[in-house]
């Protein structure tokens, strides 16, 4: 159950996966937003735009749908790849939800998550690296660049189309896959699937399912990326624990807010964990008050939630932490791509 009313626009992507019939009337909608997301594909390709190409290897990170697919966790896993390759990256993100004073935003483990946004903070800490938050990419990836920096990647960055790019991954959710297939506001895709077709590389998130609305020639040669539970990270001290057996008593309070929560609350289940699952809006904002409960339940929370939520949570909050894993036929792939770009 959750403690917040979700809000139309949940309700309104949930409809949009699940292909609700109520969004049919929105269609005509949808195709004209398709058509001008193609042209203006056309004209960036065509040089009408124009693009900024970077001195070094841009990798971009992205999807072609709203909500979470597990694009972060995916940056962070091509960040630690990357460093045991013996090269130095940087990351650049938007800063979704964040309010710098000035940008670009380099952002440490200590930055203000106010400043920087939810996921910026999280690949800070996680990857001990350069990152960059800044609306206009280019920017912020010329910051990095002067940080010493020799291959960026690009946090969520597949329709930033003014920053040239040497290799496009983009991750599609397993569960979820494309929806009703259709683009805003008649469904939850950003550009048409055919997007797919002119990407480097399609990673589905976990298992596929026979709903996945991917064609037979990209479903034979996408990669399947695994998101798999860590560790148990408490939250006032950071002091962690292993998986098992659980470090808090049971039942719990779960809150998550992330593009999908199910995948979470999923996790936590097969971690053995029951309680109350509180399935938040993506980005959320936190407060004292909804993290405060009427009983004294530990609170389990996301690594994109936890860095908001230092000041604010309850002392019994615990994260759990996940990591991505991919097959060595992507690293060799990739390996073989960064060395033709050389």
């Amino acid at each position: 159950m959750s403690f917040a009313k979700r809000t139309l626009a949940e309700r309104w992507l949930q409809g949009a996966y699940q292909g609700s019939r109520w969004l049919s009337p929105l269609r005509p909608l949808g195709a004209l937003y398709q058509w001008a997301m193609a042209r203006r594909e056309r004209e960036y390709s065509s040089g009408q735009k124009a693009t900024w190409k970077a001195p070094v290897p841009v990798i971009v990170v992205g999807n072609i749908t709203l909500g979470g697919t597990g694009k972060s966790p995916l940056v962070a896993w091509l960040a630690g790849w990357l460093v045991a390759q013996g090269l130095s990256p940087g990351i650049v993100s938007r800063g979704y939800g964040g309010n710098a004073p000035s940008y670009p935003l380099l952002v440490t483990a200590d930055t203000n998550v106010v400043e920087s946004g939810d996921e910026p903070l999280m690949l800070a800490q996680q990857t001990g690296l350069p990152v960059a938050a800044d609306p206009n990419r280019v920017r912020g990836v010329q910051a990095l660049i002067e940080k010493g920096c020799d291959i960026i990647l690009s946090d969520d960055g597949l329709q930033h189309l003014a920053l040239d790019r040497d290799i496009e991954l983009v991750v599609v959710d397993g569960d979820r896959g494309l929806g009703n297939g259709r683009c805003l506001p008649a469904g939850p895709l950003r550009e048409s699937p055919s997007r797919l077709q002119r990407v480097d590389a399609v990673i589905i998130n976990g298992d596929s399912q026979p709903s996945l609305s991917l064609t037979p020639s990209i479903m034979q040669a996408a990669t399947t990326m695994q998101l798999a539970p860590l560790r148990w990270r408490r939250l006032d001290d950071g002091a962690r624990f292993p998986l098992a057996p659980l470090p808090f008593t049971l039942p719990v309070h779960a809150v998550a807010g992330i593009g999908h929560p199910e995948r979470f609350f999923r996790t936590l289940s097969a971690l053995g964990v029951e309680g109350e699952w509180h399935p938040l809006a993506d980005h959320q904002h936190f407060s004292a008050g909804a993290l405060s409960f009427a009983d004294t339940r530990p609170v389990i929370m996301t690594a994109k939630d936890a860095v908001k939520c230092y000041a604010l949570a309850p002392p019994n909050s615990w994260v759990l932490d996940v990591e991505a894993s991919l097959p060595p036929e992507f690293e060799h792939w990739l390996a073989a791509r960064l060395s033709a770009l050389s």
